[in-house]
């Protein structure tokens, strides 16, 4: 092999890995059909309105690009997750499931009122986590339900896609979690009065003489 071959060898390499670099540091941002503004690190689904591509710079956070044959489930059945800032260890797990199964999702934070009506749609009472897939839809953490769904949906079961490692998405700014009151100490009750005539009791009767 004369130099000059081995020098072009050598440069395709370098341009492939920076190409790979580029693809998998590729954010996208993009606006749903309810007008809501969603980052996601997978290209965005049918119908999504004004895409942008992002570069997340050499110190972003890298997401393997979503492998070949995921096109179908999540066209029919994409994958919706709603958290909230106040939900911890159960909206924890949920995101933990879909990453290890390497699923793609979608992150709604419900914190406003708009996101909060979308959420009693599928939750009346508010509870979060709730993870829909194409339509169906499960309230609360339940790993098997999850499971279940993610099956007949078509995605692989955990172990057969890469893990991904998608985080919670970014609290607004200047937005803090709820914090339950604080219960008033209950005062106790004064003593009653003892006493013949205290408050409520029969004064004595005079006996006459």
């Amino acid at each position: 092999m004369t130099g000059a071959m081995l020098a072009r060898l050598l440069l395709t390499s370098v341009l492939a890995c920076a190409a790979g670099a580029a693809a998998a540091q590729q954010l996208y941002r993009w606006t749903d059909e309810n007008g809501r503004t969603h980052m996601t690190d997978t290209a965005p689904p049918p119908g999504a309105k004004n895409v942008r591509r992002i570069n997340a710079g050499a110190g972003g956070a890298a997401q393997k690009p979503a492998p070949v044959g995921l096109e179908r489930p999540m066209k029919d059945f994409p994958v919706t997750l709603y958290s909230s800032i106040n939900c911890a260890d159960p909206c924890a797990s949920a995101r933990e499931l879909l990453n290890k199964r390497g699923v793609p999702f979608t992150e709604v934070q419900v914190n406003d009122e708009e996101r909060l009506a979308e959420l009693k749609k599928l939750s009346p009472a508010g509870e979060v986590p709730v993870l829909k897939v194409g339509t169906s839809v499960s309230v609360g953490f339940q790993r098997a339900a999850y499971d279940s769904m993610l099956d007949s949906g078509g995605y692989p079961k955990e172990g057969v896609l890469p893990a991904r490692t998608q985080a919670a998405p970014p609290t607004p700014e200047g937005f803090e979690p709820s914090t339950p009151p604080k219960a008033e100490p209950v005062k106790p009750e004064a003593a009653a009065p003892a006493g013949p005539y205290s408050p409520g009791s029969t004064p004595p009767r005079r006996v006459p003489k």
